[in-house]
């Protein structure tokens, strides 16, 4: 079938042997901030979590994530102890990406509730909190998290259908169009105002009341259990005649959104339920498979950036 741009092609060569192609970080991403929001090295603390078998981590996957809050003046750090144990101390914003990195099944919980209790004390005393979880097994592994919040996570893997639905599409982006008026769409003045974020796959979501959607789900965006169910919908999807029908068997109605922002108690949360926007990364194939090389995240949807800095503003009280 024909698959849509930078789409579930991607997706699947991820799952591929490691032999035939490398998933690395972009060597030629730089991020580069035309107005800092802080002197270097004088913003807010932000913790990385590394607690938790996090496949993003402050020197992997989200190594450009750190190096853009950095050249933004946060200080920046790798969170190495459980939340109950240490782990929010001198924390002013902490980042959770992608953790539960693991193949058992069924996913457990990423963390335990003594953890769960403690961050959401945390936030609800002034904490700030980005929460973000991808695809199976990350959803999973953050859903009891995300519930103490009033989040609720779809833990599969979003897709759209395009086509008249004979094709599908797990690049989801957010045009201009689509956003509301939230201060992180407007920034702290035109200049930085949000023009499109781009999503490579992940889980959709739904949050408590009250809470904005920062990033509304396509009309009619499903979500498959996993990626084998995913691929298997692609396959069926070439027969013609019965493309409603696989639909329905092998996906449902993703939930509303792909990204919330709400206030909680004294604190602020936004959760996102994709990680690689907010990374730069790269496929490097092998010369003789004649594929050329793919970047998806912040190297890719150069929106993104943006985005993420804004998150980080209105976290840390910048803007309204």
């Amino acid at each position: 079938m024909r698959l849509m741009a930078l789409t579930l092609s991607l997706v699947l060569t991820l799952a591929a042997p490691a032999a035939a192609q490398q998933q690395m970080v972009d060597p030629d991403f730089r991020p580069t901030v035309e107005r800092p929001a802080w002197a270097e090295g004088q913003g807010p603390v932000v913790a990385i979590d590394e607690a938790h078998a996090n496949f993003h981590r402050m020197d992997g996957q989200y190594a450009p994530f750190a190096a853009l809050l950095r050249a933004d003046g946060y200080r920046v750090r790798a969170g190495t102890q459980a939340f109950d144990a240490g782990g929010l101390e001198d924390v002013d914003v902490l980042v959770i990406a992608n953790a539960g990195a693991t193949r058992q099944k069924p996913t457990p919980p990423a963390f335990t509730e003594a953890e769960g209790a403690a961050l959401e004390a945390w936030v609800r005393d002034g904490g700030k909190l980005l929460l973000i979880a991808d695809h199976t097994p990350f959803g999973a592994a953050a859903e009891a998290l995300a519930a103490r919040f009033g989040v609720r996570m779809g833990t599969g893997y979003a897709f759209a259908l395009t086509d008249g639905g004979g094709d599908l599409t797990t690049n989801l982006t957010y045009p201009v169009e689509a956003f509301g008026d939230h201060p992180i769409f407007a920034g702290r003045d035109a200049s930085e105002r949000v023009e499109a974020v781009t999503a490579f796959t992940g889980q959709s979501l739904a949050g408590p009341e009250g809470a904005t959607v920062l990033l509304h789900m396509t009309d009619g965006a499903r979500e498959s259990a996993d990626l084998p169910t995913l691929q298997a919908l692609a396959d069926r999807l070439d027969d013609a005649g019965v493309p409603d029908a696989a639909v329905a068997e092998l996906s449902k109605p993703a939930l509303p959104a792909q990204g919330l922002a709400f206030e909680y108690g004294r604190g602020r949360v936004v959760v996102l339920g994709e990680a690689g926007m907010l990374s730069a990364q790269l496929i490097r194939y092998p010369p003789e498979s004649g594929q050329a090389d793919r970047r998806f995240g912040m190297n890719a949807a150069p929106g993104n950036a943006r985005f993420g800095l804004n998150i980080m503003h209105w976290l840390t009280g910048l803007l309204p």
